[in-house]
């Protein structure tokens, strides 16, 4: 089988975006030609041929037009980051189906002979009151319950799908509940990801709770170290650690994160696996995070952990209820409110370009 990619790329800058400035080219883009070369990788059962586009094209292909397309047999797609963290999303409205499976998205994910991303997005029909539902194939076909990055992203593709406009908000049904991003004036997403879920089984952890049926700041030998770590749920497991034996402070940039990543997320105390942060506290109220996601590896940002940082943060005493959290791909704003005990996050997201393929 032959995959035909097409991609419509928006050159704007790597900065916040507006639907006009995606729709928009510079005048000084419009002069310059891409080569269209075809080159062909050879894929398990099948074949990838991929197809670059001059930036006239693109100037004609606007990113209403694109998405509005509905030919029988072709995906269309947008891709998307939030702080790095990328995403194909896809608009599913019409069925509540994905429309391509976890080992489609395998394909799409991968960075040598498909899109790259480090997960697929659909956006489906909403479900026990809200307007829509969002699934989640991660890059090794596994499907998580929520996704912080993706749930901006997410809220960013829906305004375009819809033509909105200004300040707006939406309801969203995910695995982890109800989730509400709202997008804001500045083109930023504000999300209230509702409230953190302690309860040692819940979360879940096999780790012995020591603090009012919470695991906070205990002891987890990973590869013959002693880790302090605290759990959190955000609708997905995380195990937060700032701390190991004979370090009181972790050095982020020295962590040797793929060795011991996957060390983490595969241990016997986590029956789900689980999500990943290695925290530097650099203040009261600024915190400096690596991730291993479950399911993507090590990635360049993570919403919903960067909101259980904040959360372990302040269970373990280091930091307070609002703190900037600087992961690898940028800076999201956490706040834990003490009056609703939700946590709430605000951060980007980007389009980065459109494009087709046949199913």
């Amino acid at each position: 089988m032959a995959i035909t990619a097409t991609i419509s790329v928006p050159f704007t800058s790597p900065s916040r975006r507006t639907l006009a400035s995606v729709n928009s080219l510079s005048p000084r883009s419009t002069r310059s030609t891409l080569p269209t070369p075809q080159r062909t990788f050879k894929y398990p059962n099948s074949r990838l041929v991929v197809s670059s586009m001059s930036t006239e094209t693109a100037v004609k292909t606007s990113s209403a037009s694109f998405l509005n397309r509905k030919e029988s047999g072709f995906l269309h797609f947008a891709k998307y980051h939030g702080l790095g963290n990328d995403f194909v999303l896809i608009d599913n409205r019409d069925s509540s189906e994905p429309k391509i499976s976890a080992e489609k998205a395998v394909q799409l994910c991968d960075r040598n002979f498909g899109v790259g991303a480090d997960g697929v997005i659909f956006v489906l029909p909403g479900i026990s009151g809200t307007d829509y539902t969002m699934r989640i194939f991660n890059s090794d076909g596994s499907e998580p319950e929520m996704c912080g990055n993706g749930v901006r992203c997410f809220a960013k593709f829906v305004s375009q799908l819809e033509n909105l406009h200004g300040r707006h908000s939406f309801t969203i049904h995910t695995g982890a509940g109800l989730i509400i991003p709202e997008v804001l004036e500045d083109g930023n997403v504000r999300v209230d990801m509702g409230e953190p879920i302690l309860k040692a089984s819940d979360v879940p952890t096999k780790l012995h709770a020591n603090k009012d049926n919470a695991v906070v700041k205990s002891e987890l030998v990973v590869d013959g170290v002693i880790w302090h770590v605290t759990c959190v749920s955000m609708g997905n497991p995380h195990c937060v650690t700032f701390s190991r034996e004979g370090s009181q402070n972790l050095l982020v940039d020295e962590l040797k994160l793929a060795e011991i990543g996957p060390k983490f997320e595969h241990h016997e105390v986590f029956p789900a696996r689980t999500n990943t942060e290695f925290v530097q506290v650099l203040s009261n109220s600024h915190l400096k995070m690596c991730v291993w996601e479950r399911g993507a590896g090590a990635t360049l940002a993570c919403g919903t952990g960067a909101c259980a940082t904040v959360v372990a943060a302040v269970l373990e005493g280091r930091a307070g209820r609002n703190c900037t959290v600087d992961l690898p791909g940028g800076p999201l704003q956490i706040e834990w409110r003490e009056e609703d005990n939700h946590v709430y996050m605000t951060g980007s997201a980007d389009v980065v370009y459109y494009g087709s393929l046949p199913l």
